[in-house]
Formats: structure tokens, sequence, C-alpha cells
């Protein structure tokens, strides 16, 4: 009844196309919308990611995630450097910086002071960041937003600014402006891009306290790794204990930024609605696709149970039709989905596949095919009360 089942599927090619890209097409958008949603929770929590050194990271008490911070007293990280098990501890300043270019145009930055002495959190070469009044800039997944005049008659011009002048890419040796101070592009670096994108600038502490004079607690983040003789779970509690600060494991803090994402971020929403959108498109023509396969079929099917088979028999041959469309077609929509994404994959564009995003493509193709078989099976069970014989 199997090789039956099979037959007839394959028999009518024009409609097996149908239910196979009806499938594919809901396998596509459901593996693709997760892909996407775990790209950006991965570039969501990249600067832990970009410090992997830091086992334990020690913040404000009410701080939940790399994104929403503030800042701790800057006596803080005397006293975690006391707590027993620290082998080292940096800390790491996170502001916001508006940089006026050359041109008169001004971009805003997400600004990360790394610490004079280790220069720990800088990207590499993080020994630029020892010249004077230096940067490091980077994109953080933004596109276009480093710009500085060819020309040197539009830089600094005596005659006002040159909005309109022909622009290049930021490079090492340009000068910008941070609170009417000057700052000089040591290196332009390529880390992980941020989620929500954004530029940055990494700066060294002490000139990070120059552009942003008066504030009276700086630290927003210790990053610190632990002694060969304690865990950095047991290390975290003990911290937490002795300091009253939050002091968590690194894979706890990148799980605390993605719950942060799934109750703050509209985006999360979005990707709901493009998944609710997969499965009611997949279930609408898949539905109605496998429903017309089964009436249209229904004088086939009559035939073999007036040569005894049985209405269980009919039920499983659907069934099986049902899944190698669910197979084949969730084979077919995750491998377009991940060609698909690696090819418009960019710094802007966060897509990662992940071991869920498969997996949670193949479970809502079953599911629409499930429902779709349940109600494809309508004509099978009225075969039972003989209308049937009646068309």
């Amino acid at each position: 009844m199997f090789r039956v089942a099979i037959e007839m599927l394959l028999h009518d090619k024009t409609k097996y196309l149908g239910l196979l890209i009806g499938v594919a097409f809901t396998a596509f958008l459901v593996s693709f919308a997760m892909s996407y949603f775990a790209g950006f929770m991965t570039r969501g929590f990249a600067l832990v990611s970009e410090n992997p050194s830091a086992k334990v990271w020690v913040m404000d008490s009410a701080v939940s995630s790399a994104e929403a911070t503030i800042n701790m007293s800057n006596s803080s990280l005397g006293i975690v450097k006391g707590v027993k098990g620290v082998e080292y501890a940096s800390p790491l300043y996170l502001g916001d910086m508006t940089a006026r270019y050359a041109n008169g145009h001004f971009q805003s930055f997400q600004a990360i002071g790394v610490d004079d002495a280790t220069l720990s959190g800088a990207p590499k070469p993080a020994n630029l960041l020892r010249i004077p009044n230096s940067v490091i800039i980077d994109s953080g997944g933004t596109d276009g937003k480093l710009q500085t005049p060819i020309h040197k008659k539009d830089m600094w011009a005596y005659n006002g600014s040159h909005l309109n002048a022909a622009t290049r890419e930021l490079r090492y040796g340009d000068e910008m402006l941070i609170n009417s101070k000057r700052v000089v592009v040591a290196g332009v670096s390529h880390t992980i891009p941020r989620f929500p994108p954004r530029p940055l600038l990494y700066i060294s502490t002490s000139n990070f306290k120059r552009l942003i004079p008066g504030e009276k607690r700086y630290i927003t983040f210790i990053m610190v790794r632990p002694a060969k003789n304690i865990s950095p779970q047991k290390l975290a509690k003990r911290i937490s204990k002795e300091t009253g600060l939050k002091a968590i494991t690194s894979n706890a803090f990148k799980k605390e930024t993605v719950m942060w994402y799934l109750i703050n971020s509209e985006d999360v929403g979005d990707m709901v609605n493009m998944v609710v959108l997969a499965m009611l498109v997949g279930f609408g023509v898949t539905g109605v696709m496998l429903y017309m396969f089964t009436y249209e079929n229904i004088k086939q099917y009559a035939v073999l149970k007036a040569m005894g088979a049985s209405i269980k028999q009919l039920t499983d041959m659907i069934y099986t039709q049902v899944f190698i469309m669910a197979v084949v077609g969730s084979g077919i929509g995750v491998g377009i989905s991940a060609l698909f994404g690696e090819a418009i994959s960019s710094a802007s564009f966060p897509f990662r596949i992940m071991w869920f995003a498969p997996f949670i493509g193949f479970l809502g193709v079953f599911i629409v095919s499930i429902t779709a078989a349940f109600i494809s099976l309508r004509p099978i069970k009225t075969m039972e009360s003989g209308i049937v014989f009646k068309l």
C-alpha cells in the first residue's frame, strides 16, 4: 500500500510540484526567521563574545543585559580585586560620544573605554591606543557611517562645513572632534557587528575621561578571570556575596542578554509574526493542495476499498504521502534558506544558522502537514457512509 501511495503522489506531477513548493516555502520562512533571530541574538552579546578571557562579569545589580547598562562606583574595581580567587580584573567603560568629522558631519558612537595598563577589551593591535589622543574605530554593523572628505580643501574648511563634499572611509591619521577635543584615528577594527548596529569607538581610560569629564561613575563592567583553583561559578557567587554587586559567568550573561531581548526587543515580535505568517501561508497552500489531491483521487481510493483495503490502510497511505512531502519539502526549504541567508548576510544584516533553526523549520512543516492531512482525510472518512458512490 505504501508503494501505491507513493506512485499516486508522483503520478500527478503538477500537484506534486505544488505541494512541494508549499511545504518548501513554509520551511524556508520558518528557518530563515529563526536564523535571523539567532543572528541578532548573537550580535546582541557581542561585547561578551569578543572578550573570551573574561570568565566572570561584574556589574550593577540592576543590569540584566549587555545592552541596557548603568555605571558602578569607581571604587568597585578595587573591591572586586580584593576578593579571594580573583586572578585578574579589568574595568570596561561604556558611553555614548558624538564625533564631528572634518567636513562638518557628526556621528554618534558607542565608546568602549579600556584599562590604560592592560588595554584588555580593545581589538588588536591594542597598542595603538597608547598613542596620545588616539582611538580605534569600528563600523559595528553599519554601512557608510565612517566617512571623511577626500580632498584636503574640504577638511576643517575656514568657510564653514562642506557637507556635500566627496568622502572616503576613515583611516589611520584622520582626525575627529569629540566635545571640541581632537582625537586621531589610530586604527580601524573589524570586530563582531552589534545589534542594533552602531559605530564603535575604542579608547583608553584616560582618554575616555578626558572626552567625557565630570562623570562621578565611569565603570560599567569589570571583567574577571578566576584563579586556577576556583571555578567561574563559585567565584561569581563569592564576588556577589562579598561586594553586593552582580557577578555572573560569561555564558550566564549571554543568556540573560538573550532573555532581555526576548522581553524588550520589537524585533522579536517581527520574528514571531514572520513565523506565524509562514505557518499560515504553508497551511493554506499545503492544506488546499493536499485536500484537492485526495478529493480528485477519491475514485482510486474507492476502488482500493472495494478490493478490500480498510479505512486505516487508506489513512496510512495519506500519512505516507504527507510524510514524504514534509521530509523532501523541508530539506529543500531549509537548504534554500541557508544558501539565501549566506548570500545576503553582511555586517548590516544578522544571519546565523544554529541547530534550532532547521529543527524548528522541520517542526513547523510537520505541524502544517499533519493539520493538512487531517483536513484531507475527510473524503476518505465519507466512504464509510457510502457518500463516495454518489459522486
